[in-house]
C-alpha cells in the first residue's frame, strides 16, 4: 500500500511539471507569434487565476448544490455520520461537513480547499446497496482525496488547463485577425517562420495535451486515494467490492456534469460493461473499475 501511494505521489508531480512546462511553451509561443508580447499574457494569466481563485474559494458549494446535496446533523443519519467520524479518529483528520445526495446510484464525492473547508456527499444509492464495510472503503476513499490534498492539486491543474485553452483561442483569434509578426529581413524572416509553425503547432494541440494531462492526473489520483482509503479500514477487500458493485449497477446519477464529474469515486458518466480501448481511457477522469479492483486486491 505505501509503494502505491509512493509511486502514484512520484507520476503525478512528474505530470504537473509537464503541464506548468507545456503552459509555458504555450506563452513563448503567443509572444513569439504576436505583435502583443508579454503584455497580453500576462493579462490571460490575472484573468485565468482570478477565475480559477473564485472556483477555489466557491467551488465546493457550486458541487454540492449541483448534485443536490443535502447537509446533514448527526441525528439525521447516525450511521453514516459515525462511520465518518470514526473514519476521521482514525485518520487524525477534521470531520468534513456531511451531506447526502438523494439519488439511487452508487456514488459519492469530496470536495473543498484544505480539510478544514472540506465535505463530503454520498447517495442515498450507495448507503443502501452497499454492505457496512464496503460503504466504509468508499467513505475511507473520498476521506483521503481530503486528506491527501487532492481537491487542491485538481484546482491547480484546471488552472492550468484554462490558463492554456484561452491563450490557445486567444493567439487564433489574433492570427485570424491579422495580429502575426512580419519580419523584414529575408534571413531572419525564415528563422522566425520556423519557430512559428512549431509555435502554431503547440497552441493549436495544447488544449487536447492539457485535457489529456488532466485526465492523467485524475486517474493518478484515483489511485492515490484508494490506497490511502485502504490505509484507514486495513480491508482492501471492501473497496474493491464496492467498486464491482458500483461497475454493475445500472442507476446514474440524475444530476451530473463535466465539470464536476471528477469528484466522485466513479465517473458519473462511466459506459456500461467494461471499458476498453486506449483512447476511451485516455480521455477518461477515472481509471477502469476493473483495474482497480485489481490493484486493491493485489495490496497485501
Amino acid at each position: 500500500m505505501y509503494s502505491q501511494i509512493t509511486a502514484n505521489k512520484r507520476r503525478s508531480i512528474i505530470l504537473i511539471i509537464i503541464f506548468i512546462a507545456l503552459a509555458a511553451g504555450v506563452g513563448w509561443a503567443f509572444s513569439l507569434y504576436t505583435d502583443f508580447g508579454y503584455g497580453a499574457l500576462v493579462f490571460a494569466l490575472i484573468f485565468s487565476f482570478g477565475t480559477a481563485l473564485f472556483g477555489y474559494y466557491k467551488g465546493d458549494a457550486v458541487a454540492l448544490a449541483s448534485s443536490g446535496a443535502k447537509k446533514i446533523k448527526k441525528e439525521d443519519n447516525p450511521y453514516v455520520y459515525r462511520m465518518v467520524e470514526n473514519l476521521c479518529i482514525t485518520a487524525g483528520m477534521q470531520v468534513p461537513k456531511v451531506h447526502i445526495i438523494d439519488d439511487s446510484a452508487i456514488n459519492a464525492f469530496a470536495t473543498g480547499r484544505d480539510p478544514k473547508h472540506a465535505s463530503i456527499a454520498v447517495t442515498t444509492g450507495a448507503i443502501q446497496k452497499l454492505e457496512n464495510e464496503e460503504l466504509e472503503g468508499v467513505i475511507a476513499h473520498e476521506l483521503s482525496h481530503i486528506k491527501n490534498y487532492d481537491i487542491r492539486l485538481m484546482t491547480l491543474v484546471i488552472i492550468l488547463v484554462g490558463v492554456i485553452a484561452l491563450l490557445a483561442d486567444w493567439f487564433l483569434r489574433i492570427q485570424f485577425w491579422g495580429g502575426g509578426r512580419r519580419s523584414s529581413n529575408r534571413e531572419g524572416g525564415q528563422a522566425q517562420a520556423i519557430f512559428m509553425i512549431i509555435g502554431l503547432a503547440l497552441i493549436i494541440l495544447s488544449p487536447i495535451i492539457a485535457q489529456l494531462i488532466k485526465f492523467a492526473v485524475s486517474r493518478k489520483r484515483e489511485f492515490l486515494a484508494d490506497a490511502s482509503g485502504v490505509m484507514l479500514t486495513r480491508y482492501p477487500e471492501g473497496l474493491a467490492r464496492a467498486l464491482e458493485k458500483i461497475g454493475k449497477d445500472s442507476a446514474r446519477l440524475k444530476r451530473r456534469n463535466h465539470a464536476t464529474a471528477h469528484l466522485f469515486i466513479s465517473s458519473p458518466f462511466k459506459p456500461k460493461g467494461k471499458s476498453k480501448g486506449r483512447i476511451r481511457k485516455l480521455f477518461s477522469t477515472h481509471p477502469p473499475v476493473e483495474e482497480r479492483v485489481a490493484t486493491l486486491r493485489g495490496m497485501a
